[in-house]
């Protein structure tokens, strides 16, 4: 699937003499989240060190460039833009001086009414040099009024409406937050004596860190050298994770909320094959998301699971086409059917989603080109109606093909034998009917206003939870 784009993928490690390399690592594991940018910002008790750049991160660091991050605590990022421009000023994290000394932020999420608050706090004087949502929260906690950096952070958040996952780093403290309704994923993890935290638990495998627990919706965690303190500031919301992370964005190795990406990615292909079986010779799958849920259905329904397409996985987000056309160039360069196993074949082929249509459209076609007799297309998700707010980048309702027409009509346009889609109801089978998760895409019911908002509540003071987490 290419036309939902990654989120963000944050990294932070407290209290280890390698932590600008440990990071760098953890986001080499992250960076599937996103490739427009990234970065790493260090501290050492005195000073916060920062390097970032657009590009990839093998491409923006080196050797000399992580010695220069000096210091045993340190964030990173990679970015794919929700909000803001692909420009090296909104690349994360964002790093400030104010009053109180050095703050950076790395964030993964889309804050819905960062507009009103950059509006407001504007008319009050502030300057802002990027386009990012996530600046506002640098001058929320900038202009208040607490002392302590933890409630100047906290009572920033309880202004912020919509979805988060973020890492802050002073010079010698890190605090980690999760929204309310924990739209946005974070891990936390031990590696010998430093806390870590991650977007996905595929970053504490490549460090060979241990996987405590995910950070919990509406938890605020404070690290200093005191240890580790645990705060829930805000109200309980409905617990709402982003079910893409299960159906596509996650890595298949990672775990969510204790349950295995892969495992489940298989539940969701059989799910599917249970809902919509055919026959049919051959399951293929649409690589490399695809390929979990069709070896699910393939198990279900005992057809052949074959790998009909090869991927090109040396290709960039970019690429210069030729003046003569090529026919589906596009999706050949990074997708090329295999003849031998498709030619004369009733064909199963597996993808995550369809959203504008435009790439399965030249999936089904590359099909027939290769010769299959039938081509009967399987998506592991239900149909996306709606646009995402909450932190992923989807087209407008008025471009996603399922808001306009019928799992019928879509087929026809497609030009497949069949198409169908999981149902809402499996999907929810495939995950575990106790697992809460927002499901606007599919639903239009969204879990919290996304209008802006610019009344906020008075703040109350924190009041620690408890010192022991784990």
């Amino acid at each position: 699937m290419e036309e939902i784009k990654d989120e963000c993928g944050i990294f932070g490690i407290y209290g280890n003499d390698e932590a600008s390399k440990i990071t760098y690592l953890g986001l080499y594991a992250l960076q599937h989240r996103g490739q427009e940018s990234c970065g790493i910002a260090s501290s050492d008790t005195v000073n916060v060190y920062f390097h970032k750049s657009l590009g990839l991160v093998n491409d923006v660091f080196k050797e000399n460039t992580l010695s220069q991050l000096k210091g045993k605590n340190a964030i990173g990022h990679v970015r794919y833009s929700t909000a803001g421009e692909t420009l090296l000023k909104n690349a994360q994290p964002l790093v400030a001086d104010y009053y109180f000394g050095s703050i950076s932020v790395a964030h993964n999420g889309n804050i819905t009414n960062a507009r009103i608050i950059k509006e407001e706090l504007e008319e009050n004087g502030s300057i802002f040099s990027s386009t990012s949502d996530t600046e506002v929260v640098i001058h929320l906690i900038a202009s208040s009024t607490e002392s302590l950096l933890i409630d100047r952070v906290t009572n920033s958040l309880k202004k912020l409406k919509g979805a988060y996952s973020f890492l802050f780093l002073s010079e010698k403290e890190m605090i980690a937050a999760r929204d309310p309704f924990g739209f946005r994923p974070l891990v936390i993890g031990r590696l010998n004596g430093s806390i870590v935290f991650a977007s996905e638990t595929c970053a504490l495998d490549l460090i060979n860190a241990e996987y405590m627990r995910d950070v919990k919706p509406g938890e605020v965690i404070l690290v200093d050298k005191e240890g580790i303190k645990s705060f829930y500031p805000f109200e309980l919301e409905k617990k709402s994770d982003c079910v893409f992370e299960l159906i596509y964005f996650s890595r298949p190795d990672s775990m969510f909320n204790g349950k295995s990406i892969y495992k489940l990615r298989i539940q969701m292909g059989k799910e599917l094959a249970r809902e919509s079986g055919v026959d049919a010779d051959i399951t293929i799958p649409v690589p490399d998301s695809g390929v979990p849920a069709a070896l699910g259905f393939s198990k279900e329904s005992g057809i052949d699971f074959e790998m009909g397409f090869t991927r090109n996985h040396y290709v960039g987000r970019t690429f210069i086409e030729p003046k003569k056309a090529i026919r589906h160039f596009g999706v050949k360069v990074k997708l090329n059917p295999v003849p031998d196993v498709i030619k004369n074949k009733r064909v199963v082929v597996v993808d995550d989603s369809v959203v504008r249509g435009t790439t399965s459209k030249k999936i089904v076609d590359m099909l027939k080109l290769a010769g299959a007799k039938e081509i009967h297309l399987r998506l592991s998700s239900p149909m996306v109606i709606s646009p995402c707010f909450y932190g992923i980048d989807t087209p407008v309702k008025e471009e996603l093909m399922a808001s306009k027409y019928t799992e019928k009509e879509i087929n026809a346009k497609l030009g497949a034998n069949t198409t169908k889609f999981l149902s809402i109801e499996g999907l929810r089978r495939a995950v575990g009917n106790g697992m809460n998760f927002c499901e606007a895409c599919f639903s239009s019911v969204y879990p919290q206003e996304i209008y802006d908002e610019s009344q906020y509540e008075n703040q109350t003071q924190l009041k620690l939870f408890s010192k022991e987490i784990f």
